[in-house]
Formats: structure tokens, sequence, C-alpha cells
């Protein structure tokens, strides 16, 4: 093991300036619904995510080994191209919590990397097998969210259509604290795994490391520095998810978290690096479009996901600049 550099220093605190911003904009998707619906109070949310996160970051690392070495080739990066797309998903995600906005980390990410391997090597640095990945995290995290959402509420309507709606509240209002850990557990599992794959990457880059292998004090690091960000901003994301988008119950809660995590859950597994951001968002108004789908404020859903949209050209273009104008001066 070498000895630690500077340069390898400002990266690592870099990534996990990204890591703290991603529990601004992204941790507090998994604890929306359920503080929305006053099931939890923040405060309690916050903590039971923070715990579930780490749980679910140590379930497994096939997501953190996607990103680390499976969406540009190794000899294309470099401490400095992780540098750019670090500082690329920090401006970026910063400006969209200003506005309330939740992005997709994994998206920004993945854009930041590819935009500094671009830079670097052209485009025979991108590697197509993670990229095939990336593309079904996206089928996974629209599809499997929107339509797991409407099918799962829809069978409770018609299970429930007999019941109290105050013995309803009373039961799922017990069944969410479940369904929303099941969904902070899943978020560590793939979201959690992603800026970990990338600390590991830089202390690999920086000769720290004989091998990509993840140690256990990085999930724990990385997972209490994510904690801490939704601690101090995540309430900007809760309130445009879960009280914005559209009128939630707990039993609606239950429905959205539950079958969003069921689907986080599975791409985890698959190593698949999916939008637990965009899992959520499409789970929530399928859920909503079960009432009627004026229920939904769409308004709110096209911001949200213009947001998406330009995840990825702006990480992007952002981390190939820093990292052609470092790449010139280094």
């Amino acid at each position: 093991m070498g000895d630690v550099g500077l340069p390898v220093i400002f990266v690592l605190l870099l990534v996990l300036a990204a890591e703290f911003v991603n529990g601004w904009t992204d941790a507090p998707n998994a604890i929306a619904t359920v503080v929305a619906t006053r099931v939890l109070t923040p405060h309690r949310a916050v903590l039971m995510a923070s715990a579930l996160n780490t749980l679910g970051a140590l379930s497994g690392t096939a997501v953190a080994a996607t990103i680390g070495k499976g969406i540009v080739r190794a000899g294309a990066i470099t401490i400095w191209t992780v540098a750019a797309a670090m500082l690329g998903i920090v401006l970026w995600s910063t400006l969209a919590w200003y506005y309330g906005l939740p992005t997709s980390e994994s998206h920004a990410l993945i854009a930041g990397l590819t935009g500094a391997g671009l830079a670097v090597g052209g485009p025979g640095v991108l590697l197509w097998d993670g990229w095939r990945l990336v593309l079904i995290g996206l089928l996974f995290s629209t599809f499997l969210g929107f339509l797991g959402g409407l099918a799962l509420m829809m069978s409770l309507y018609r299970l429930l259509q007999q019941a109290r709606p105050g013995g309803i509240r009373k039961i799922f209002g017990r069944l969410q604290v479940l369904s929303a850990a099941f969904m902070a557990f899943s978020h560590g599992s793939n979201d959690g795994q992603k800026f970990i794959g990338v600390f590991t990457l830089t202390l690999f880059l920086g000769g720290l490391l004989p091998e990509f292998r993840v140690p256990l004090w990085v999930i724990f690091l990385c997972a209490g520095v994510m904690g801490c960000g939704t601690m101090v901003g995540g309430w900007r994301i809760i309130r445009t998810m879960g009280l914005r988008l559209t009128k939630l119950e707990p039993v609606h809660g239950f429905a959205a978290e539950t079958s969003a995590a069921v689907a986080i859950e599975l791409a985890s597994r698959l190593g698949i690096p999916l939008s637990t951001t965009h899992t959520i968002s499409t789970a929530i108004m399928g859920v909503g479009a079960t009432r009627r789908l004026s229920a939904v404020r769409w308004g709110v859903g096209r911001r949200i996901v213009l947001a998406w949209i330009l995840t990825f050209p702006v990480c992007a273009l952002m981390a190939w600049l820093v990292a052609t104008v470092v790449s010139r001066l280094v």
C-alpha cells in the first residue's frame, strides 16, 4: 500500500461530498411517503433510513462492481477523471436540490464517469456490457415502478373494498413502517453501493488497495455520510415526492414503497444500477393513477422528468469540461 498523496485525499473528499449530496437529493426518496402520510416523524424516518441504508449496502457489492469497473475501461479512468465526475455531480445535484427536484445520482454518476472518460480516451473507452445493464435499469425503474405500483394498489382496492377507512389507515400505518424499511434497505443495496464503488475505485487507483475489493469500513463511511446528508437537507425532496406529486394515505405509501423496493432489490441482485428516484417516483404515479389520472399532479411530474432528462447531458458535459481542462494542466 502506497502513501496517501494529496490528490488522492482530495478526490476521496469529493466522492464523500457527492455522497453527502446524494443524501440530500436521492436518499430522501426512500422515506418520502412514510413522512408524507405522517406514519413516522422526519427525524425517526431519517434514523431508520440511515440504519437500513447501511444494512442494504452491506448486503452485496454487485452494483458497486458494475459502477467501479463496468462502465468505462480501466485504462481511461484516473484519479482526475473521477474528480471531474464528482464535481459535475455535486454542482448539478446541488442546483436541483435548491429547486426541490429529486435527481438520479445513478444517472449523474454514470454520466459523469462517461463524460470524463470520453474526454480522456474517446468513445472507445465505453464498455457495452455495463451500459447494457444501465439501459435495463432504465426499464426496471420506469415500467416496473409505475406498473408495480398500479397493479399492487388495484389489488389492494379489491381486497379492502368492504373494510372501514379507519381500520385501513390503522393497519397500513403499521405496515408502512415495514415497507419504508424495505425501501430504505433496497436503496442501500443499489444506490448506496454506487459511491461505495467509486470510493473503492479511487483507493485502488491511488495505490491504497492491491485490487478492486470493497472494504467494510468504506461501506460504513459512505452510508454514514449519506445519512448525514439526508438529515441536513432531505426535507425539500420529501416535500416534492411525498406531498406535491399526489395525495397519499398509508395504504398508498405502502403500495408505492413495496412495489418500488421489490423492483430495486431484484435489480441489485442482478448487478443492475438503476435510479431509485425513478422507481419510487413512477410507483407513486402508478398508485395515484388508480384513483383517477387527475389525482396525479402531472405538472410536478413533468418537472421531475425534466430533471431526469437533463441529468445525463449536463453531468456528462460538466465532467467532460473539467477532465479536458485538467488533462491539459496535469
